[in-house]
């Protein structure tokens, strides 16, 4: 999580109604509370990002009935006392030589069930499991899948800075040469330009030219780009601790018939997920609006994945856009549109915005060109 930690615009006060709103949603899930460890969970909830990844049990504990609780090593107290959330909780230390489960383990119901962070260590949860040998556990993506999932205000504003800046990134990258250049010294541009516009973290710059373009996370290689290609870019990170990701297909000199018609196609299914978007459509609603006309079109097998993610403070998480999911869209969600056709062994596009639900629709946190863009 380095470089990944929220804005300092977040008060003790937003920390502690996340953390209170956190446990409410445990219990309302038939939880005794939460466990979470290092990772984007307990960012959200604390502010909190730990510089190392260290395997000294560090766990934030949260339970309906009682007040916050965050079990950490005497020799990273002081750094986890310095973050945003630390007034609105208990910090309880332990030094090496003594025992971290037993000082959480008297946090804890010894029979109840908890929620735990995906990505805390399994040697500390066989370790809890082994001290408190009745309780049980549930993933909190599992449990509870929503939790992040509806930003506030400021929340909102983070990401329309993060996605205007993937914005300016895009607007950059159009203007350089491409053909004749590998796809990864193109790449490097991007994450160049990503940081350049104020990106702490980069996850991703696909650039996937000509036949690799058909794949949608291809890794980029050292394929020198030729004219008459077809380039799917895909990119994003972290900007202030809240994420970017967006995507356009490029064309090296003049399009085929084809590739227009195609990538046409797609910017109109793109379209249709955008107007899809409203206060108590399901997720798959979005899904199937893009997936539809793709298919009508009869290029519905090779659309292949599923039409979008949620984006917070990681650039992938809950809810996702995807057939079966009835959750519904509530104000404040905000999660990517990206539809793509990916024609084997020739080319491939996608067309892709994070969107937020407003009160009555949809409003898109990326502005660039959806339309066939040419470059050299």
């Amino acid at each position: 999580m380095t470089g990944s930690s929220p804005a300092a615009s977040f008060t003790a006060d937003d920390y502690r109604a996340r953390m209170e709103r956190a446990a409410r949603a445990a219990a309302d899930a038939g939880l005794a509370g939460l466990l979470v460890a290092p990772g984007p969970d307990l960012v959200w909830l604390t502010g909190y990002a730990p510089t190392a990844d260290t395997e000294r049990l560090t766990l934030l504990v949260l339970a309906p009935d009682r007040d916050p609780v965050l079990v950490v090593p005497t020799l990273e107290a002081p750094d986890a006392a310095k973050a945003a959330g630390a007034p609105a909780l208990t910090l309880r230390d332990w030094t090496d030589g003594k025992d971290p489960y037993a000082a959480t383990a008297a946090l804890l119901d010894a029979s109840g069930r908890f929620g735990i962070s995906d990505n805390a260590w399994a040697m500390h949860l066989l370790a809890l499991q082994s001290t408190l040998p009745d309780t049980s556990y549930a993933s909190l993506t599992e449990a509870l899948p929503m939790l992040r999932a509806v930003k506030d205000a400021a929340e909102l504003e983070l990401l329309a800075a993060a996605g205007a800046a993937a914005d300016a990134a895009f607007e950059e990258i159009r203007q350089v040469r491409f053909g004749g250049r590998r796809e990864s010294e193109v790449a490097a541009d991007l994450a160049g330009l990503l940081r350049r516009f104020g990106h702490s973290q980069v996850d991703f710059t696909i650039v996937a030219s000509g036949p690799n373009g058909a794949n949608p996370h291809h890794e980029v290689g050292d394929r020198v780009i030729e004219d008459g290609d077809m380039i799917v870019l895909d990119f994003g990170g972290l900007k202030d601790g809240y994420g970017s990701d967006t995507s356009r297909t490029v064309h090296v000199g003049e399009p085929t018939d084809e590739e227009r018609r195609v990538h046409d196609l797609v910017r109109e299914a793109q379209e249709a997920d955008f107007r899809a978007v409203r206060p108590g459509a399901a997720c798959q609603d979005v899904d199937r609006a893009a997936r539809a006309v793709i298919a009508d079109a009869g290029y519905g097998e090779y659309f292949i994945h599923r039409t979008g993610h949620g984006i917070g403070v990681t650039t992938h998480e809950p809810p996702y856009m995807i057939e079966g999911e009835e959750q519904p869209l509530v104000p404040g969600m905000c999660f990517s549109v990206e539809p793509g056709v990916y024609l084997p062994g020739r080319f491939g596009v996608r067309i892709e915005d994070i969107v937020t639900v407003t009160e009555d629709g949809g409003r898109r946190l990326n502005d660039t060109t959806r339309e066939m863009v040419v470059v050299e």
